[in-house]
């Protein structure tokens, strides 16, 4: 049996919680306005040092779950993992059996900091690699560093050095809880926080992208979590699989 609406004087009074929410909204508000938001080069060159290559923060811990998830199988497989940093994905790869892991990112700090060996400093939208050179490309948590043009770009670049048939695994921080006030923030060694430069890419957006590019999603994941009291995405994991005889022109 449903229960009859609250009346309009218990809303008002808070009955329903609002003045907490309100007050939340509030302090994320002003939280917001104090931290600093820096490119995402800069950014990954204060964060480097403090950067290891596991993931180190809850939503990182909840992204790589869903990744490891959609993950296919490595084991005899070519990996680009790209936008490395310190080479979370392509060290996972190489322990699962990858044949050949090789990294790529535009922080020369996350490559210095990192273990994955080769990694190329490139970006991208403009990757340094022949077509048709990996059978999977991972990129964890970066697409979202990129404006909605480059971001189309990087994943058409994507699918240009992916074999036939391969597939390629994405992770980036939810656009729902971007626009609802979430950051992505970190510590700097002189003790200042900052949060790194993010564009909310809708997942329709990353639809079309993909299909632009011959790819074909395959599996999504959009994990839910509490926050402010209420259960919402928090981030965007896609699989997608290049279509078989798309030729990339």
């Amino acid at each position: 049996m449903t229960s009859p609406p609250a009346p309009l004087s218990t809303v008002w009074r808070g009955g329903t919680g609002w003045r907490a929410r309100l007050r939340r909204a509030l302090r994320r508000l002003k939280a917001r306005a104090a931290v600093e938001t820096l490119p995402s080069v800069e950014a990954y060159a204060l964060w480097a040092a403090a950067y290891p290559p596991r993931a180190h923060n809850r939503l990182m811990e909840i992204e790589q779950a869903e990744m490891l998830r959609l993950l296919p199988n490595v084991a005899g497989r070519s990996v680009l993992d790209l936008a490395c940093g310190t080479g979370r994905y392509g060290l996972i790869a190489g322990q699962r059996g990858a044949r050949r892991v090789v990294g790529a990112d535009n922080s020369a700090a996350m490559l210095q900091r990192g273990g994955l060996r080769p990694a190329a400093e490139a970006s991208m939208t403009a990757l340094p690699f022949a077509a048709n050179s990996f059978e999977v490309v991972i990129c964890g948590l970066a697409l979202g560093h990129l404006p909605p043009e480059a971001m189309r770009r990087a994943i058409a670049e994507i699918a240009r050095v992916l074999r036939q048939g391969g597939t390629a695994l994405f992770s980036d921080f939810h656009p729902y809880l971007y626009l609802k006030g979430g950051r992505r923030t970190f510590c700097a060694p002189d003790g200042a926080t900052y949060a790194v430069e993010h564009y909310p890419h809708l997942v329709a957006d990353y639809f079309a992208a993909i299909s632009a590019a011959g790819m074909m999603v395959t599996a999504i994941s959009e994990p839910l979590r509490q926050v402010d009291g209420a259960e919402v995405p928090v981030v965007l994991v896609m699989q997608c699989h290049l279509i078989a005889c798309f030729s990339g022109e």
